[in-house]
């Protein structure tokens, strides 16, 4: 009887336990548990990569419409530079056609004797050498014109007025004849004037005689050397007067 009694209160306290009943709520945990500890599940990482990759593809539309803006620019700045190399290259063949044209002016192109007028190897369009022969001649041409025009103009010659007195040996001289003898004296450059009789003293008269000279070619020393050759008539000569003109 008290060994029925014991079997009875153990079933009845089995009865009593509810924990295998909710066995299914363990294992949840445990397995709630279990994922917390490795990581997400898989259903949650296959949710994570969809959002991943959602933002990869988004990403790479912003990246294409990017690249396309800046296509778009640098399509832009290319037309930019070929207009500005086209413009720089009209300025640079500018000066040199600019060129051209004194140049052909200066020497103009032969024309080719075998009537080939597409060959153009022989012709030189610049003219260098004609243009450095040109020059070389009109610098000739100003200078002979400036030494000749400086040639034409009259030169300033330095000349003198001198006044002698020309004295004979005694009264009984000829002065006619002295002032004869004076005026005889010719030379380059030597120009008598007007003359007159001064009394000297004792019946005496000297002949004071004006003449102009050019300074480079006529001195008093000549004029005193070549009257007192005439001895018998002139004693001496002195210079009365002397005047620069």
């Amino acid at each position: 009887m008290p060994k029925q009694s014991n079997n009875m209160s153990g079933l009845q306290c089995l009865a009593s336990e509810n924990i295998w009943f909710d066995k299914h709520c363990y294992d949840e945990a445990e397995k709630r548990f279990y994922e917390g500890a490795n990581g997400p599940s898989a259903q949650q990482q296959s949710s994570s990569h969809a959002g991943g990759d959602q933002e990869l593809v988004s990403r790479m539309k912003s990246l294409e419409l990017e690249n396309q803006a800046l296509h778009k620019v640098v399509a832009e700045m290319r037309a930019a530079l070929q207009k500005l190399e086209s413009r720089v290259g009209v300025l640079e063949k500018t000066p040199a056609a600019a060129a051209v044209v004194p140049c052909a002016k200066a020497a103009p192109v032969k024309q080719v004797e075998n009537g080939d007028d597409d060959d153009d190897d022989d012709i030189d369009l610049f003219g260098s050498d004609e243009e450095d022969e040109e020059a070389a001649r009109l610098k000739q041409e100003r200078v002979d014109a400036y030494a000749a025009k400086k040639s034409k103009k009259p030169v300033l010659i330095a000349k003198s007025s001198i006044l002698l007195d020309v004295k004979p040996w005694d009264d009984e001289t000829d002065m006619g004849k002295l002032e004869e003898c004076v005026r005889s004296v010719q030379m380059d450059g030597l120009l008598w004037g007007a003359s007159k009789l001064v009394p000297v003293g004792y019946g005496i008269k000297k002949l004071q005689i004006n003449c102009v000279v050019e300074d480079d070619k006529v001195g008093t020393d000549i004029l005193e050397e070549e009257i007192t050759k005439f001895e018998d008539f002139v004693q001496s000569v002195d210079v009365a007067a002397f005047n620069k003109i």
